[in-house]
């Protein structure tokens, strides 16, 4: 490394230089933990499983169900409620994963335009779309680490009009909304546990729904089926390893959250008067820190190529197409003193 680029590289704070979300202070644990699963002989299908899906309700406030997968946990929703040959919304703001995993369940995706607001999906374009396509089920996607701002609304059309609606958690982690959590709104909630997460195990899912038949279809999907083979599932089990994991990480969200919280106040709020504004009482977890201004350094952009566009679908999002070249990320890593060595 030349001089130059050192003393670059030292100008830079450690909150925006990357960082997976785990705490070196949970190395020695996680290491106990992983022993315990070589020690118990059962590598998938165990206790670790079972204590990672007792410490997310805990934190959720709704039963949960660890998979290998956020797709495992949307598939398993989209197949309880039977949307194939029927019509799934879906925001166009979002990942290809939420569209694709509708393909795949047989269904046809209609795209609804975002909030500029929140980046989540307007409640005007989705009650217009629910009218006149009659879906089966809706995604509604939290986008960047808070809550949907009209997901009280959302969830009120859903349930007076027979749409089974999923939440898209994956950006969700340690977010509320006056103390509620995301994946309580809705009929069932789905977690991306992928790398770069607020809290990660590298891969995995976690599905949560506060209705016992939607969870048992999810815990029988998982697993082929087992143990009576009515539920056509596939393998969307974790292993007790990634379990082990997902405990800490699980444990440790509260203060990977308030450290991240306090950085954006008092570091960033500062630098940018045109952040995304939270209305009163809603906390984000800050999987991303959302400015409407184009930064060149950033980490891009929550997305900058609508679903609808990748897809090729005919239909009108204005606001889903302003969204993606009027914001930007700013660069917000879990960095605790002890793990940067300041």
């Amino acid at each position: 490394m030349t001089t130059a680029s050192a003393s670059s590289e030292q100008s830079v704070p450690d909150y925006a230089r990357f960082a997976i979300g785990f705490d070196e202070r949970d190395r020695v644990r996680l290491h106990e933990l992983i022993d315990e699963v070589i020690d118990s002989g059962q590598w998938t299908e165990g206790q670790m499983v079972q204590r990672l899906e007792t410490a997310w309700e805990g934190w959720n406030g709704v039963p949960a169900l660890a998979l290998s997968s956020w797709a495992g946990g949307a598939l398993a929703a989209l197949e309880f409620v039977g949307v194939r040959g029927e019509t799934v919304l879906c925001p166009s703001n979002t990942f290809m994963a939420t569209p694709l995993a509708a393909v795949h369940a047989g269904a046809e995706v209609q795209f609804v335009d975002c909030n500029r607001e929140d980046l989540c999906m307007s409640f005007a374009d989705f009650e217009a779309k629910a009218e006149r396509y009659r879906p089966r089920a809706t995604f509604l996607v939290h986008i960047g680490g808070h809550i949907a701002f009209e997901v009280d609304r959302i969830a009120a059309y859903c349930r007076e009009h027979g749409i089974f609606l999923i939440e898209d958690c994956a950006h969700a982690h340690g977010a509320s909304w006056n103390g509620r959590r995301p994946g309580t709104y809705g009929d069932a909630g789905v977690y991306s546990l992928y790398a770069t997460k607020t809290i990660s195990t590298g891969e995995g899912g976690v599905f949560v729904s506060r209705r016992p038949e939607v969870l048992e279809h999810a815990r029988a999907f998982r697993n082929y089926g087992k143990p009576g083979y009515d539920v056509a599932g596939l393998n969307f089990r974790m292993t007790e390893f990634i379990a082990a994991l997902g405990v800490i990480q699980i444990e440790r969200l509260p203060d990977i959250v308030a450290w991240k919280n306090e950085v954006a106040r008092s570091e960033l709020d500062p630098l940018y008067p045109g952040r995304l504004q939270l209305p009163d009482g809603m906390l984000s977890g800050l999987y991303k820190y959302i400015v409407f201004n184009w930064l060149e350094r950033s980490t891009g952009r929550v997305y900058d190529e609508p679903c609808h566009r990748i897809m090729g679908h005919a239909v009108e999002l204005p606001n889903t197409d302003w969204v993606a070249g009027n914001h930007s990320c700013v660069p917000l890593y879990y960095r605790p003193e002890r793990q940067s060595g300041a």
